[in-house]
């Protein structure tokens, strides 16, 4: 295939472009390099992408670029087009709430109108587990109502499973929106838990835990979100004959648009996480408990079941395999 990665300097975008590579397909990435974290952590991502062997394309441009989208549109043919550039972080948004219209908003306006103009078979794109927002009835169900979230990043997220909707319907674009689950694991993000506590602990400093401590999530293991992502990939989402509007079904429509939610199916106690980055270190952490933060919910679980039944697929990583595997890359990454 030949296929476009938005955010390909990003963490599931580098990992995901590295296994298309693999697989002998044809990528074209594009990535902002913005400095919302360590812009050389990207580059790295994106030297190790950058090999003899595969044929890939990588351009720096920022989504929200009206005309160099379109001329991006203009000269390539893409198959499929992943989009996974995003501003990121629930805490980021209440302070900055601008970054979020202009990437998650905007920019994502402007991959639907180019796959709109160019023919593209299918486009797969990152929505999250935030738009379950105020929802309580674990697990979170593609089939539940989401029209509660609870920070900016979580409504944009909701918004573009709307807007890709209507593209579906108006313009007969198959879309697959994923809603991940705490994705972590080697080349991850450094805002996120895992890398904060990891180099927290190494630094003989304290970690933040917040609300005292009593959070769950359903921490999904990097290599099973890039599985999940390939196999949709490659199963374009059709109009669901049973689809009513008498009784809608949020997952799918009468049109081609298809919902999924990827995580591990096994929420995990904050604690319980806390003691297996020790446990992979060989070192205790020092904790400050802290109140819940604005935006973030106590706890998330991933119902997979449609996941399961559409591709064949259950992420199934174990927490404390995932923990080792990202502190033996950190360590190597950062000696």
């Amino acid at each position: 295939m030949n296929v476009l990665i938005t955010g390909a300097a990003g963490f599931i975008g580098y990992s995901l472009t590295a296994r298309l590579l693999e697989e002998g397909h044809n990528v074209i990435g594009i990535d902002n390099l913005n400095d919302y974290y360590d812009v050389n952590l990207k580059k790295a991502r994106l030297a190790m992408l950058d090999k003899p062997k595969n044929s890939f394309d990588f351009f720096q441009m920022d989504m929200a670029d009206r005309k160099a989208m379109k001329n991006l549109f203009n000269a390539n043919t893409f198959d499929c087009v992943v989009n996974l550039a995003a501003q990121a972080g629930v805490r980021y948004s209440i302070d900055n709430p601008a970054s979020y219209v202009d990437s998650n908003l905007v920019g994502f306006g402007n991959v639907l109108e180019g796959c709109r103009h160019s023919g593209v078979k299918h486009l797969v794109y990152a929505s999250s587990s935030s738009v379950y927002g105020l929802n309580t009835s674990m697990p979170f169900s593609v089939h539940h109502n989401v029209d509660h979230p609870i920070s900016l990043y979580a409504a944009s997220k909701k918004a573009n499973e709307l807007m890709a909707h209507t593209y579906s319907y108006l313009y007969n674009l198959p879309t697959t929106g994923l809603r991940f689950f705490t994705v972590y694991g080697p080349w991850g993000r450094p805002d996120m838990a895992l890398f904060l506590f990891t180099k927290a602990i190494l630094s003989n400093k304290p970690i933040q835990v917040f609300n005292n401590g009593n959070m769950q999530r359903d921490f999904t293991y990097i290599d099973d979100i890039v599985e999940g992502v390939i196999r949709v990939m490659k199963k374009i989402p059709q109009p669901d004959p049973d689809w009513s509007s008498d009784s809608p079904n949020p997952s799918s429509s009468c049109v081609p648009y298809k919902l999924y939610n990827i995580g591990n199916n096994q929420p995990v106690e904050l604690m319980e996480f806390v003691r297996a980055i020790e446990t992979a270190i060989g070192k205790k952490a020092v904790i400050d408990y802290l109140p819940l933060q604005p935006g973030d919910v106590p706890a998330t679980y991933a119902d997979v079941n449609d996941l399961i039944a559409d591709t064949g697929f259950k992420p199934s990583t174990s927490v404390s395999q995932g923990i080792q595997n990202f502190v033996v890359w950190y360590k190597s990454y950062y000696g």
